[in-house]
């Protein structure tokens, strides 16, 4: 059954993506705005920010926990909970307009529509990097993240992953605005994705240049400021042969981020290659799973 759930989920998602209207991830994501503009102020922030993380996060997660135990309902329940948790076909609509963008020449609508993905200066953006660089993120956090933690804790492990994963790019930034507020869902962020993201970044290696992405995350994963998008990215770019990293602005300040993987920057067919890297590294999953349940 859970092999089934997860494959019946990964073709929905294919087939429709996200819901147009009336998305959960919507919804939660306007709460959490609203409960953080108002709690996000005065003293104990840090634990105002934890009790926020508790409050959004646990009623759906007890809820889905509850409900998932009726008999078939339970189980198309958990489909849909998969289903609204992936977020590979969105993270394809996002990226496609940007290669099309580019392949047109088109290079002021490529960075505006790359700067709707990212947090870094829309003037001051590499399309290409920047655009390879969330894809191969967002394939740990959007999609192999919450199959994780569906194989391990069901519909309500998945849930709860990508709300902490939504909270945390909604307030795991480290400004004066978020510093305090996001410490918690950014803590619980980098726990709950562990794991993931080092099998994210094995599955990488394993459908791209094995051996090259194995020493670029190796090398240079550890270099990276944040512990699980610096193995994740720096496997992809090493399986992918291409250049990422390197100087970035946000909010007007540059950053010096590392070097990541081996080869010539960037290119605008680097994008489709990565959207097909990821789609490789679900395929070696579902088949993964398939046969370690069938086992």
């Amino acid at each position: 059954m859970l092999a089934l759930q997860l494959i019946a989920a990964v073709l929905i998602d294919r087939w429709f993506g996200e819901p147009n209207r009336w998305h959960p991830l919507v919804g939660f994501g306007r709460c959490a705005g609203w409960l953080e503009a108002r709690f996000n102020r005065g003293d104990s922030r840090r634990l105002k920010g934890l009790l926020m993380v508790l409050l959004l996060v646990l009623p759906p997660v007890l809820l889905v926990t509850a409900l998932v135990q009726i008999p078939v309902v339970g189980d198309l329940l958990a489909v849909l909970v998969l289903w609204f948790t992936l977020g590979l076909e969105s993270l394809k609509r996002h990226i496609r307009p940007i290669l099309q963008a580019l392949l047109s020449g088109n290079a002021d609508e490529a960075r505006r529509l790359t700067s709707y993905i990212c947090s870094r200066d829309a003037a001051e953006l590499d399309v290409e990097r920047t655009a390879v660089e969330s894809v191969l993120e967002n394939g740990s956090d959007a999609v192999f993240g919450a199959v994780f933690w569906f194989c391990i804790a069901g519909a309500p492990g998945a849930l709860a992953f990508r709300l902490i994963n939504t909270l945390d790019a909604m307030w795991g930034y480290r400004s004066e605005r978020f510093l305090q507020f996001g410490w918690a869902a950014a803590r619980l962020d980098d726990l709950v994705g562990l794991i993931p993201a080092r099998l994210t970044a094995l599955s990488y290696a394993l459908c791209g240049h094995t051996r090259r992405a194995l020493r670029c995350w190796r090398t240079q994963g550890p270099l990276h400021d944040s512990p699980n998008a610096g193995p994740v990215m720096a496997s992809g770019a090493g399986a992918l042969g291409i250049q990422l990293g390197g100087p970035t602005c946000y909010r007007g300040v540059w950053a010096d981020k590392p070097v990541l993987g081996e080869g010539p920057p960037a290119q605008p067919r680097d994008l489709s290659r990565a959207l097909r890297l990821v789609d490789q590294a679900l395929g070696l999953w579902i088949l993964f799973i398939s046969l370690w349940v069938w086992l």
